[in-house]
């Protein structure tokens, strides 16, 4: 074999990988932008707290929707042109948003939103099991999550300020403009496969690499995915995903600004600095946990099963004591939080690829990818109407006694969340 062309092969799947990961990176500014223009929002469009919490669930809707039709579309249109022309929906969708007259425009602007960002997780995971080897898979998950976190940063810190120097309808305009940008660039970069350039496979640089060189067994679609809901433990992993992610877009990518800014008085730009900690724990969080699991515990489960704890004492924590935290505390919680509710996810991937045979690894993970969505398409509105539900303060917000209901609900998911991952079936790293 050609080391030189080896060489290419393995220097160019990086550049693949970039190009990608700024894709990423749009989904989770958009999965998490909301949090600190709610009130902008609310006042500009003169609407309640149960339609902002749609507002923000039309997003997961759609996304959830898409997932299973994603791993059908990369198969058949492929992972690069499924990434470019879904990307070029989400840009026109974010500038849609920014211009909305009304709250009708806005949530035709959420909802391409939506459906254009739905289409980059899976096909990306297709383009990077030809471009890395299977031992690289759960290291790369962890990077792409880190890149998310980075995300969040902008959707938090970033977008507060921009926001505040820009106004949150140019901020959106804006995003959308880079989006653009973005798309072009994948176009032009990515490609599904070593082969698409002419250059061999990672079988045929690494054959001592049995994965690698392995020829898969061709699985039929409707027979992957009845497999997939069959297997029994497929479904505590499912429902954690739902229970999880629920909590984490629910109070995370949505709640949390006004919670600190009608609990604690703090500005947008102060409650962005707060919440910028999701981020960091994301960035920070990711790599770390996949080598705890890796290279210390030596388990999926007990990683799974620790994060799932120490997210029921902390919402606990914030329940029983709501109000009076320095913000020193307040960005210690929402760090651990972060960890707990989305750093660790990379497991849940991890966990469902080594249940299932890589024949049908794409069916799979579109299939679990459901339920984080639905997770957040359901508590976002929930959390809304629990809001709705209490008179609001003289200052215009919602009240210290509404808070505590919406996080005595988030205290009860995180319980339900911990049962299910006790009934997870014990993996182990290779």
């Amino acid at each position: 074999m050609n080391q030189d062309l080896a060489g290419k092969v393995l220097r160019f799947r990086w550049l693949i990988f970039l190009m990608l990961a700024l894709a990423y990176f749009f989904v989770y500014f958009h999965r998490l932008s909301l949090s600190v223009v709610a009130y902008d929002l609310i006042e500009e469009f003169q609407t309640t707290a149960s339609m902002m919490g749609l507002l923000g669930a039309i997003y997961f809707y759609c996304y959830a929707a898409m997932q299973f039709p994603a791993g059908l579309l990369s198969d058949s249109l492929g992972p690069r042109k499924s990434v470019t022309c879904f990307l070029i929906v989400a840009a026109a969708g974010s500038i849609v948003f920014g211009l909305a007259p009304t709250i009708k425009v806005a949530f035709i602007g959420r909802v391409m939103v939506g459906v254009g960002v739905s289409m980059v997780f899976i096909p990306t995971m297709k383009i990077l099991s030809q471009w890395f080897r299977t031992r690289e898979f759960a290291f790369m998950t962890g990077i792409l999550n880190a890149v998310g976190g980075i995300g969040v940063l902008a959707a938090t810190w970033l977008l507060a300020i921009m926001a505040a120097l820009l106004g949150w309808r140019l901020s959106f305009e804006l995003i959308g403009a880079c989006t653009f940008i973005i798309v072009a660039l994948v176009w032009l970069v990515v490609r599904d496969r070593p082969a698409d350039k002419g250059w061999p496979t990672l079988a045929e640089i690494d054959q001592a690499d049995e994965a690698a060189s392995h020829t898969p067994h061709r699985i039929p679609l409707l027979q992957g995915a009845k497999r997939v809901v069959s297997e029994k433990f497929f479904w505590p992993v499912a429902i954690w995903f739902f229970f999880d992610c629920g909590i984490f877009f629910g109070f995370g990518a949505l709640w949390s600004g006004p919670y600190l800014m009608d609990v604690y008085g703090m500005t947008r730009a102060q409650a962005g600095a707060v919440l910028s900690m999701i981020a960091w724990g994301m960035i920070a969080g990711s790599p770390p946990l996949g080598y705890l699991s890796d290279k210390v515990m030596k388990s999926r489960k007990k990683p799974f099963v620790f994060c799932a704890f120490l997210l029921v004492v902390e919402l606990a924590f914030l329940y029983m004591f709501p109000s009076g935290h320095s913000r020193i505390v307040l960005g210690i919680f929402f760090f651990i939080f972060s960890i707990c509710a989305s750093s660790v996810v990379i497991f849940g991937f991890t966990m469902i690829k080594e249940l299932f045979p890589v024949e049908i690894a794409g069916t799979s993970t579109g299939l679990v990818n459901i339920f984080p969505f639905l997770g957040g398409a359901v508590f976002m509105p929930l959390l809304g109407r629990v809001l709705d539900a209490y008179p609001k303060t003289a200052a215009g917000g919602y009240s210290l006694e509404a808070y505590k209901i919406l996080l005595l609900i988030l205290l009860g998911a995180s319980v339900v969340s911990l049962i299910c991952t006790l009934l997870m079936k014990e993996t182990f790293p290779d």
